[in-house]
């Protein structure tokens, strides 16, 4: 069931537009990836969305508010680059940022307990926020976001300036909340994204280019995959194997070529016997399904 309706949504910033008319849906208890590289407009989509940017034009509908009511009371924000009181301990920043939401003293007490537990640092309530790792600040960050009970959350970038262990437990996180609520996040990273949500949007230069789930994605984009790993420079050996007429694309990163077939079994049998006769040094053949990066990357250049 949709929560939130999303209708031509434009952005103008001195006669570019930056937004370009989205049209999407975001169903309750999903959580939903916003994936576009840095530029896209992911950032400007999620400030329209929080009501801290006003759109050129379009409407944001959200379906359990009446007509006219503020929809920020529905919603909880986590900025990108978060900014928290370092002489704060992180009980007194969530009982402070649960004030400004409207709670109460004793709802705000009880609430801030409550949400410690939940994003995992409550064993930390009385350190100051400084001497917080960079994971422990956006757990924090999260559990602001959830203080007034939101129905939905919208997290900008949550683990793209974090270490892998700060990534890792940003991501538990999030895996546990969307049976909670509902989420939306930003991400650039698209492994992340494939690995906790359930619905994808992915976001090029202002536009919605394809949405649905991975599934979803994966049958209306499916190709088969193989991936030649080289001693060299793949490049080297790239025409070797994509002048065939099942070859359908391909890309080099590095000593890797991707190639992607219509008849897999016949480009198995044809790929190995070119690297058979010509001596050509493989040290990796592997067969797979399209990732999530390999549909984003067809679907940007079409």
């Amino acid at each position: 069931m949709p929560l939130v309706q999303i209708d031509g949504l434009r952005k103008n910033f001195k006669g570019n537009e930056v937004i370009k008319g989205l049209d999407f849906v975001l169903k309750k208890g999903k959580c939903t990836a916003l994936l576009g590289p840095n530029g896209a407009g992911k950032t400007t989509t999620l400030r329209m969305l929080s009501g801290l940017m006003e759109p050129s034009s379009g409407t944001i509908v959200f379906n359990d508010a009446q007509k006219g009511e503020d929809i920020r009371k529905f919603i909880g924000y986590l900025p990108q680059y978060p900014v928290f009181y370092d002489w704060m301990t992180g009980s007194e920043f969530l009982s402070y940022a649960g004030r400004l939401a409207g709670l109460s003293t004793k709802e705000a007490k009880q609430r801030t307990s409550e949400l410690l537990e939940l994003v995992g640092i409550a064993d930390a309530s009385r350190r100051a926020v400084g001497k917080y790792s960079g994971g422990m600040k956006q757990r924090l960050g999260i559990a602001q976001a959830l203080i007034h009970r939101p129905k939905l959350i919208m997290l900008d970038e949550p683990v793209s300036a974090l270490d892998p262990f700060g990534r890792r437990e940003v991501l538990e996180l999030l895996e546990k909340l969307k049976r909670e609520t509902t989420i939306l996040f930003s991400t650039h990273i698209l492994n992340d994204a494939e690995e906790v949500c359930d619905e994808l949007l992915f976001l090029h230069n202002g536009q919605i280019v394809e949405s649905g789930t991975m599934d979803d994605l994966r049958k209306r984009h499916s190709e088969s995959k193989i991936e030649l790993q080289f001693k060299d420079k793949a490049e080297i050996f790239a025409s070797s194997f994509t002048s065939y007429p099942f070859v359908q694309n391909s890309n080099v990163i590095g000593s890797q070529l991707n190639v992607y077939v219509s008849d897999i079994d016949l480009a198995r049998r044809v790929f190995l016997k070119e690297a058979a006769d010509h001596d050509v040094p493989l040290t990796k053949f592997e067969t797979s399904s399209m990732t999530l990066e390999d549909i984003f990357m067809k679907v940007v250049a079409i």
